[in-house]
């Protein structure tokens, strides 16, 4: 495979970042994945984390070294996570259930399937040609699809940020999967959260990742994301993506022709250090130590 791949998230205006973003690659899988925790400080940035290593550590357990059957990797992982997610709050007694959103997209075989959970979104784009878009499980997406509201409208409306499906909590999430979608060269996969789109329209998106590096493009996004949130911005998180890109003197350029079998790199994204940054250093250790250790437990038992 070769492509080229950047990611990042920024805490904006809120006191603490609940984003988490990993990438993971085998020689012939791709693996992206975004959470936005939800519910306040410490459990959203919990379910957010264990989303991500689930869906990271089941990829490099099953990518050896592609995954025989994406669609039910991604729905089964994400349930997995939801559980775990539960068994941690339960083994915690936590005083109610982390949520998290989650969108997650494999690229194998020159094919792009991805699943979605709340209103974190994935777009793929074609040139300066949108292609595909995650429907968000939210309030106003609800009234748009009901003509009760045009997009200009939703982005003030007061139920903005009400999502109705997410991974973590009493009822199972509906993982909404796509269909296999076949990539053509320099096609364009970008991963995230509100914070960002929610600031910029399709077009923006399209245009500056088509004429622009990868990382200077997703920085410049994020930056008038940003900017245009103002001071009580939200947390933004990007994960973009450009497939077959020959330029191997791109900074972010990746080939894995030359990997051998059952060996992985992943990257987890900047949120980590981001929100770590807000605790003493030997809570985060203990929470990670935790975290880890429910996967472990959890994943046991679910051979």
């Amino acid at each position: 495979m070769r492509f080229s791949i950047y990611q990042t998230s920024r805490q904006g205006g809120r006191q603490h970042n609940e984003d988490r973003i990993a990438y993971s690659y085998s020689r012939d899988a791709l693996l992206m994945v975004i959470a936005d925790g939800m519910g306040g400080h410490r459990n959203g940035e919990i379910a957010a984390q264990l989303t991500v290593k689930v869906l990271t550590e089941n990829f490099q357990r099953h990518a050896r070294p592609k995954l025989r059957d994406p669609q039910h990797f991604l729905q089964a992982t994400i349930q997995r996570a939801h559980e775990t997610i539960n068994t941690y709050a339960s083994d915690h007694k936590l005083p109610e259930m982390p949520h998290t959103t989650c969108v997650a997209c494999v690229v194998q075989e020159d094919t792009a399937w991805w699943a979605h959970v709340g209103d974190s979104r994935l777009y793929l784009f074609s040139d300066v040609n949108l292609i595909s878009r995650t429907h968000d499980h939210s309030a106003v997406q609800q009234m748009i699809d009901e003509g009760l509201l045009n997009e200009q409208e939703a982005v003030s409306h007061p139920d903005r940020n009400k999502v109705y499906n997410c991974v973590g909590g009493y009822l199972p999430p509906e993982v909404e999967l796509s269909r296999p979608m076949p990539l053509s060269q320099l096609d364009r996969i970008l991963l995230c959260t509100d914070g960002l789109w929610s600031q910029l329209t399709t077009e923006q998106m399209a245009t500056t990742l088509t004429h622009f590096p990868l990382a200077r493009a997703v920085e410049f996004l994020m930056d008038q994301a940003e900017l245009r949130g103002g001071s009580h911005s939200d947390n933004l998180s990007a994960i973009a993506m450009t497939w077959e890109s020959r330029d191997e003197g791109e900074a972010y350029a990746v080939s894995t022709v030359a990997m051998p079998d059952n060996t992985f790199t992943t990257s987890m994204g900047k949120a980590h250090a981001d929100a770590a940054s807000s605790l003493e250093e030997d809570e985060v250790e203990r929470v990670i130590a935790e975290i880890q250790n429910t996967i472990r437990k959890f994943s046991g038992t679910r051979k």
